[in-house]
């Protein structure tokens, strides 16, 4: 079981690095929960790639130092990792994109369900990315 949740979690993150949503909403179940770092919490794989969608538009980001981890019986799993990111374009209420890179640690926590995620929490230090990106 462990090894499904790692497989799971590696093909989604493998999915993220190369920029296919659709890969990524692949690996979730219909009704995931995906919290995010800020804002509420979007339920189902329509508000999930509507996510993605909205994401790719402002943000080119990839992940790198990555180290997944999983529960024994695979219905939970982490990974943490440093996200290096150019803000393309404005986002509401940040400041404004002129092409700034970023670079940040990050982690996400999942929980895992017949190979499929069920749950997706995602966390950053906002506050270091703002003072990056308007420095």
């Amino acid at each position: 079981m462990t090894d499904t949740a790692r497989t799971t979690i590696q093909r989604y993150f493998d999915a993220f690095n190369a920029g296919d949503s659709a890969a990524m909403v692949e690996c979730l179940s219909d009704d995931v929960a995906h919290h995010v770092n800020e804002g509420k919490v979007r339920t189902g794989k329509a508000a999930f790639a509507a996510f993605c969608d909205h994401m790719s538009r402002c943000y080119k980001e990839t992940l790198t130092d990555m180290v997944i981890f999983t529960s024994p019986d695979g219905t939970r799993a982490g990974a943490e990792y440093i996200v290096n990111g150019t803000y393309l374009a404005t986002d509401a209420g940040l400041p404004e994109a002129k092409g700034q890179g970023y670079r940040l640690p990050a982690g996400s926590f999942f929980s895992l369900q017949d190979g499929k995620i069920t749950r997706v929490v995602t966390y950053y230090n906002l506050a270091d990315w703002v003072a990056q990106v308007s420095a």
